[in-house]
């Protein structure tokens, strides 16, 4: 559980009278940070949040260091990766996050984009351009880039992030159960929601649809928002992944257990109509 912060710079969840949720930065004294709202206010749901709790995080570190968004120089964004966590070939100043966790690999990925989008949004408003021109990098696709894109074969170049850290040994997704840990965990868990996500943690089959929606009570939000609409009972649209029929079962046995008190609960998600049927 978040405990509130007092007389520090802070994330506040602003909800509007739609139910649509935001995220901004506020002063010790309720002000609004005025460039870290504007910044946000240009990403995406969801993304404004992961954004906004590792921009607060970048703003203490600058008063820390007596530093503002307009006087910060590479050096000193290098010497803020290295205190959350990155390595760095040199001292990086008094220790950031005493009794904290260093950011793991994709946290600072993570940090390393927000910081180039927001120091190329404080560009774009006048401020520290020569900051914003020296993120503004590029490199050669590698065969895997090309690979993964359209028409990878004419590209020429990429953009490059000189803040994101070399990236780390690579490891089994976090997301992907271990070999026959599927079996030994569903045979331990009781509750209907926890059988279904091992399921669908592990499984994959016929055609399902992940369909975000903004206002979701439970304000759940997909990652990818690819338009949507239900036109005559039929849903087109939205993006498409396999669902095999043990993921169907699980799904389901989650919604019937759930009592009509907790309807709110129940994950926003379509299925194809003739998995229905």
């Amino acid at each position: 559980m978040r405990k509130p912060v007092t007389g520090d710079l802070r994330v506040q969840e602003v909800v509007f009278p739609s139910g649509r949720v935001a995220y901004t930065i506020l002063h010790p004294d309720g002000e609004a940070h005025r460039l870290a709202e504007g910044f946000l206010r240009t990403c995406n749901g969801g993304t404004d949040r992961a954004y906004a709790y590792l921009l607060v995080d970048h703003l203490r570190w600058l008063e820390f260091e007596s530093l503002s968004p307009e006087t910060v120089t590479m050096r000193d964004l290098s010497r803020y990766m290295a205190a959350a966590g990155a390595e760095y070939a040199g001292p990086y100043g008094r220790p950031w996050r005493a009794g904290k966790e260093p950011y793991s690999q994709s946290s600072l990925d993570s940090a390393a984009a927000c910081l180039k989008r927001f120091y190329q949004f404080q560009g774009t408003q006048g401020a520290n351009q020569e900051l914003a021109g020296e993120l503004d990098r590029k490199r050669l696709p590698s065969r895997a880039d090309r690979r993964r894109m359209f028409l990878g074969h004419v590209a020429r170049e990429l953009p490059a992030n000189p803040l994101r850290p070399a990236p780390a040994v690579r490891r089994r997704h976090p997301k992907m159960l271990a070999d026959g840990a599927r079996e030994t965990l569903i045979g331990d868990l009781r509750s209907p929601r926890d059988k279904m996500i091992v399921t669908w943690l592990g499984d994959g089959g016929p055609v399902s649809h992940i369909c975000h929606r903004e206002l979701n009570p439970n304000k759940s939000r997909a990652k990818a928002k690819h338009p949507w609409v239900i036109e005559n009972g039929v849903l087109r649209g939205g993006q498409i992944r396999r669902a095999s029929p043990a993921m169907v079962h699980a799904y389901f046995e989650y919604l019937t257990c759930l009592p009509k008190s907790c309807s709110w609960r129940v994950p926003g998600l379509y299925f194809r109509t003739s998995l229905l049927r």
